[in-house]
């Protein structure tokens, strides 16, 4: 078995994005402190999840990042929920182009091939996440998405969240916990305080 943990970034007043999606909030609270405890939690993964919509932000960006996160961002196996357990055409064009990329020694090919070899999971998110748990390995590390977070949350199964929470209050913008059917109880496990003002909190259910 493996744990399921989320990993989000927040504002003060709860919203992981603003109401257009935007997440220019984040930039100017951004420290080295703050980056390397992130990279941190990311290296320690056996596996990336996330929605189609964010697969496609991050397929299309990390393979030619360079800085701290690109490493564990590709180097690590990803699994991608789609509903009807497809991709869209754009997407499934990026991983064809990526599979047929050149140089099998050039970095960026490499790094293209780990997206484009990503699972495809379709159906029932639930069943879904239930079978990747079971799996042995390393923890799952879901990737958000306002929305497939929403999901994540409502399955129940999320055994860990680490939020950064960003000194800024949107008014706002994109909450994760707004279809809980009940208040969800949870443990501070590790709290820390980073110079710019942002915070990390990791979470567990109570």
């Amino acid at each position: 078995m493996r744990k399921l943990v989320l990993k989000m970034s927040m504002s003060l007043d709860g919203f992981v994005g603003a109401a257009n999606g935007g997440m220019e909030w984040m930039f100017k609270s951004r420290s080295p402190e703050g980056m390397a405890w992130t990279v941190d939690k990311i290296s320690g993964a056996g596996l990336h999840i996330m929605g189609s919509r964010t697969f496609q932000d991050m397929a299309g960006w990390w393979p030619k990042a360079t800085d701290d996160f690109a490493a564990p961002m590709n180097e690590i196996p990803k699994a991608v929920f789609s509903r009807s357990g497809k991709l869209g055409e754009s997407t499934q064009a990026l991983q064809d182009a990526a599979r047929h990329s050149g140089d099998p020694q050039n970095a960026h090919s490499l790094h293209a091939r780990t997206w484009a070899e990503a699972e495809v999971i379709g159906g029932d998110l639930k069943t879904g996440i239930e079978r990747l748990t079971k799996q042995d390995g390393k923890f799952i590390l879901a990737h958000g998405g306002a929305s497939f977070a929403q999901s994540l949350i409502a399955t129940g199964l999320i055994d860990e969240y680490q939020l950064l929470i960003f000194p800024v209050a949107l008014g706002a913008g994109l909450p994760i916990f707004s279809r809980l059917n009940a208040p969800l109880s949870l443990k501070l496990t590790e709290h820390k305080i980073f110079a710019s003002g942002v915070t990390a909190h990791v979470y567990q259910p109570a």
